[in-house]
């Protein structure tokens, strides 16, 4: 089935340090890449997922649909963090419209919030293995307040949003939509500015998900703080050749020390995943974000978890025009623009 304008939307990733937009088109000849941007936003504008400052991020977004002259209205955006939950839970078999009558009871005894201050949402699985008489369900829960204020945004960037996935997700479908369905355990790890999310696929269902508050910010508060300098320049400080204002040995150590960091907490995430699942082994990780292009992080990985470390590739199964964009940017951004192509391959009257 081939989709009109009208059904399309933009991925629109906001990140703590970046807003990345991205829009394809469905043919008869498959997927195609029709634009793809960024820019950089302020630091301390979205702290951990919370906006600080919406006018100056509604600002950026309105600059960077200007930048790359995109003129869908239509988005889609994601959101993660603490005020998402996410569980995989099981219930007695129903009809989907009668767990729509009980969700909200059945999620209280499994969601830390008020039950009145949360969007609530599921998917059903299917039947439990063990149990035709129950069923597995993925449960989201979203803070209201959190939700209203990305609400809020889009309004005030003269945007139309049409849908609001969870980080992790929007990784998980460009995955699948790259990639297909592996008949193996596979761990998707996102390492962004300010939190690192592990989604660990088993048969490419979600079977266990973790936030954690680790990321860049970590390694440039660290040469901030060394080097007497701004997060800004400590961005470029950790990204040139011949680093200004401390030595290579400093940098060196700086960035060994937070990604052996990162390695102990994804760790132990999958420590706690093999904790109830004994008998399963994660064969491989797919690394997105910026830090997955650090050399020693992906070794260190590697390593410490006994699987294959790859990097994303979220433009595989894509058609990109080479007069259009340029293959060496495509492959250095790649891994930090799967989100907003996983939120780009959505539809509006997707579920």
């Amino acid at each position: 089935m081939l989709f009109g304008p009208k059904n399309e939307v933009v991925g629109l990733d906001i990140g703590s340090r970046s807003i990345k937009v991205a829009e394809v088109k469905e043919t008869k000849k498959g997927w195609t890449l029709k634009k793809f941007g960024t820019i950089d936003i302020d630091p301390g504008a979205i702290e951990e997922g919370v906006i600080k400052d919406p006018q100056a991020v509604a600002e950026a977004i309105r600059q960077v649909f200007q930048n790359y002259n995109i003129k869908q209205k239509n988005v889609a955006i994601s959101i993660g963090g603490y005020s998402v939950i996410v569980k995989n839970i099981t219930v007695q078999n129903m009809p989907e419209e009668q767990l729509y009558e009980s969700i909200n009871f059945e999620a209280e005894q499994y969601i830390p919030f008020d039950i009145n201050d949360v969007n609530l949402d599921f998917q059903i699985l299917g039947e439990t293995e063990n149990n035709p008489n129950q069923m597995n369900v993925l449960l989201v829960a979203a803070k209201k307040e959190m939700v209203n204020e990305y609400i809020n945004l889009i309004d005030a960037a003269d945007l139309n949003l049409c849908i609001i996935d969870i980080d992790a997700f929007a990784l998980q479908n460009i995955f699948e939509f790259n990639y297909g369905v592996l008949e193996e355990n596979i761990a998707l790890i996102d390492v962004g500015a300010s939190k690192t999310s592990v989604n660990i696929l088993k048969n490419n269902i979600s079977v266990f998900l973790r936030d954690v508050s680790l990321g860049c910010n970590q390694i440039y508060q660290r040469i901030s703080s060394v080097a007497g300098c701004t997060m800004t320049e400590a961005e470029k400080i950790m990204l040139s050749e011949k680093p200004e204002k401390l030595s290579s040995e400093e940098l060196r150590e700086i960035v060994s020390s937070s990604i052996s960091d990162w390695c102990d907490e994804i760790r132990r995430a999958l420590d706690f995943f093999y904790s109830t699942n004994p008998d399963d082994r994660i064969t491989r990780i797919f690394l997105s974000g910026g830090a997955s292009h650090i050399k020693d992080f992906r070794e260190l990985l590697a390593m410490q978890s006994s699987a294959e470390v790859n990097m994303i590739n979220p433009f595989e199964a894509l058609t990109v025009s080479s007069d259009q964009f340029d293959d060496v940017y495509l492959k250095q951004i790649a891994p930090q623009a799967a989100i907003s192509l996983g939120l780009a391959t959505r539809r509006v009257d997707d579920k």
